[in-house]
């Protein structure tokens, strides 16, 4: 362009500006929004674009809308690798992580399945509020979505929907994870829960189980995550139960935060002592969220909740008791103790009844040292659905802990370390306790041999003690047939 052509454009609209400006000082002041709105309007009638807004606050809402924050999460991802200009997040709620996202003003370009749209980060400022739901008085921001008519159908039936389920799932897997417990005190002032940012490091990788049974977990795991139009294909609520039983130090409670790890849920540690009576049990659990766990405990011990009814149905069955409230009390179960009055009917419930279909997407454990002592009713398949042994150290294990501890694969004392635990039972804590760095045990070897004479010492006690039982069951067989023949002299 020479410079008559630029002399010439600058001249139009220098004239087009002193025209509007004649026309906003002689027309009246409302009929300047009018016209406004009927140019725009002629100007997206040729236009072949459409626009989506998307505002941060609505009018009647404290909160950020949903679909906000899912845009959010989805362009702070997508942004950081084309956005010229970014912004640091000031808090976002729950987020493990520094959130960096597209500055106000900013554009960039998305592409779904061939498509281009653009996205736009805008603010308008508004003076004069008198009362405002945002946070501040004055900005107000907002996301536009820009594409091509003719893609209508796929931006607003499916590129919409992939951008929510993607900010949610970033949003997912980048929040804090918090760990819930319930107690009298919060009953008492209306809460049903507090809680804690959820740390713990354990992962499967680092915990001591069998790989294979470890593997069988996490698809388990995983799959249950994937089947929510399956479980409501086949009527069924969408939560699944675990139980973790076996002898104490052998991993039950870091399997649960393993489980947490690999899922990105929150935990919710469910004391039973402190819930009052079975109406609490339920608030609990409607005020639990989806995506968590909730765990139980030594459920064998919280509770006196098996054993009662156990002994109270051979008290009818004794007694020969006909009454027909007297049996209905034996099913449903005895209040506990510890001042609870939670029965095992409520406890039933509260695992597989109604109130558990309310919400979705929950995995609830218990743990036990003692499987024999549970009721079967507690531990049938479709409450417990899945019956998961934590048993002694094996060689496989062992291995998993020299990994995690010493960060070796193998060494010459391997073979007698695998020899020892075939003859002896010893929990992967002990194990643990006997690998890790102590005053006066120096380097790998010495951790190692200490392990060596821990299992030979725990090989030496069970013998012993194996004798013993020996011993008084000979000497039980003696006395029965010294009082069978004291009887038939």
């Amino acid at each position: 362009m020479n410079s008559e052509t630029w002399t010439s454009l600058g001249s139009l609209l220098a004239s087009l500006m002193f025209i509007w400006a004649m026309f906003r000082q002689h027309f009246p002041y409302n009929f300047v929004p009018f016209f406004q709105r009927y140019a725009h309007k002629i100007v997206w009638f040729f236009s072949p674009y459409i626009e989506i807004t998307f505002h941060e606050y609505s009018r009647d809402s404290f909160d950020r809308g949903t679909a906000y924050v899912a845009i959010y999460r989805y362009l702070a991802v997508n942004s950081v690798e084309t956005a010229k200009r970014l912004k640091a997040a000031e808090s976002v709620r729950d987020s493990a992580t520094l959130v960096l996202s597209m500055d106000d003003y900013e554009e960039i370009v998305d592409e779904y399945q061939g498509v281009k749209v653009w996205w736009t980060s805008s603010m308008t400022i508004t003076k004069g509020q008198s009362i405002s739901l945002y946070p501040r008085d004055d900005e107000k921001r907002f996301y536009t979505l820009i594409f091509h008519k003719k893609y209508r159908d796929l931006i607003t039936k499916s590129y919409l929907n992939h951008v929510m389920a993607e900010g949610k799932a970033i949003a997912l897997k980048n929040r804090r994870k918090k760990l819930y417990t319930n107690s009298k005190q919060e009953a008492h002032s209306g809460s049903s829960w507090s809680h804690v940012v959820f740390e713990h490091p354990a992962t499967f990788e680092t915990l001591a189980l069998e790989p294979e049974m470890k593997k069988e977990i996490m698809n388990d795991l995983i799959t249950f995550t994937k089947a929510k139009d399956y479980y409501a294909k086949v009527g069924k609520a969408w939560k699944r139960g675990y139980l973790l039983y076996g002898p104490p130090g052998t991993g039950k409670s870091t399997m649960v935060a393993a489980m947490a790890n690999l899922l990105q849920y929150d935990v919710y540690d469910l004391e039973l002592t402190s819930v009052a009576n079975n109406t609490e049990l339920r608030k609990l659990l409607i005020n639990t969220s989806g995506k968590s766990i909730i765990v139980i405990e030594d459920i064998d011990c919280c509770l006196n909740l098996t054993g009662q009814r156990k002994n109270a149905q051979k008290i009818v069955e004794s007694e020969d008791v006909k009454d027909e409230f007297i049996r209905a009390a034996v099913e449903n179960g005895s209040p506990g103790t510890d001042g609870t009055k939670v029965t095992l009917s409520g406890l039933l419930n509260f695992i597989d009844g109604l109130w558990s279909a309310c919400g979705g997407e929950r995995i609830f454990v218990f743990t036990t040292n003692y499987i024999d002592k549970l009721d079967l009713a507690l531990v049938r398949r479709g409450r417990m659905d899945k019956h998961i042994k934590m048993s002694y150290c094996s060689f496989e294990v062992f291995k998993v802990l020299a990994r995690n501890y010493l960060g070796i694969e193998s060494h010459v004392l391997f073979q007698k370390i695998e020899k020892l635990l075939g003859e002896t039972n010893m929990t992967p804590a002990d194990v643990v306790e006997n690998l890790m760095p102590k005053s006066g045990i120096e380097g790998i070897e010495g951790c190692l041999r200490c392990l060596i004479s821990a299992l030979e010492n725990a090989k030496v006690v069970a013998a012993k003690a194996e004798k013993e039982v020996d011993m008084k069951e000979n000497v039980g067989g003696e006395n029965d047939v010294e009082e069978a023949s004291t009887g038939s002299n």
